[in-house]
């Protein structure tokens, strides 16, 4: 039985002041979550939402860790920077760091690895763009993006991290995948892990939904069997609703 993960990516969104105000918000309407919680912030809320969230059941995540211990890298941070301003998650390879910010598959295997070596939890971001999907190759690109990014990661590691599928088509867009769409797309990441590790590691691996899921689709899409939670953007940044999502996930 894989425990549900409800993540919130918050994106470029909240001040330190916003944040507190949100994370004292949420944190009552899901203090009695059977899913583990997270809140994934920017680099400036951190120390702030860990403080808050000390005690609490919400953990808290980063939103991109750099692929180098420390150095010559003006605007990254490093893993071990982000450990000490309290993060225990991080998001590696969301489709907007594809999409704007030059990541790659190898850029998302370098970053993988100074996750898991300094002890954060990795949510590994994988999905397809609307032409992927309509020309039948979202299966194609998933495995791609799944083998490239745990290149060389030993099954020890692998089974440390979340994956997040998320079509980038529905992200932001409103659109949602059906609820047999992720469910099937999700299955077959799953045995991409299978393929690499072995039928425990993905038996055991958490996969995400993300791409839209929402207080109103959340029930339909966490009743499929292959997904284990969600990666959730707007809805995150509504204390209600990202507590209806969190206490769905059952």
């Amino acid at each position: 039985m894989r425990k549900p993960i409800i993540a919130g990516n918050w994106k470029m969104n909240k001040t330190a002041a916003e944040c507190r105000e949100l994370i004292a918000a949420l944190a009552p309407k899901v203090k009695d979550a059977t899913c583990d919680v997270v809140v994934c912030v920017p680099f400036t809320d951190i120390a702030a939402a860990a403080e808050l969230c000390r005690g609490t059941n919400i953990a808290v995540g980063a939103q991109n860790v750099a692929w180098a211990d420390c150095g010559a890298f003006t605007g990254e941070i490093s893993a071990a920077m982000l450990v000490e301003a309290g993060a225990e998650y991080v998001v590696i390879g969301h489709s907007e760091r594809r999409q704007y910010f030059g990541e790659t598959d190898k850029t998302v295997n370098a970053r993988l690895v100074q996750a898991l070596k300094n002890g954060l939890s990795p949510i590994v971001c994988v999905g397809e763009m609307l032409a992927d999907r309509e020309s039948g190759k979202t299966d194609e690109v998933c495995r791609t993006q799944v083998t490239g990014a745990f290149e060389n990661i030993s099954a020890v590691d692998a089974e440390k991290t979340v994956i997040a599928y998320e079509p980038v088509w529905a992200i932001g867009t409103g659109k949602t995948a059906t609820d047999e769409q992720a469910n099937e797309t999700i299955g077959h990441i799953r045995s991409v892990v299978c393929e690499l590790y072995g039928k425990k590691v993905a038996d055991g691996m958490r996969i995400q939904y993300g791409g839209s899921m929402n207080a109103k689709n959340v029930a339909g899409l966490m009743a499929q069997p292959e997904i284990d939670g969600g990666l959730i953007g707007g809805a995150s940044l509504k204390a209600d609703d990202f507590a209806i999502i969190v206490n769905a996930a059952k």
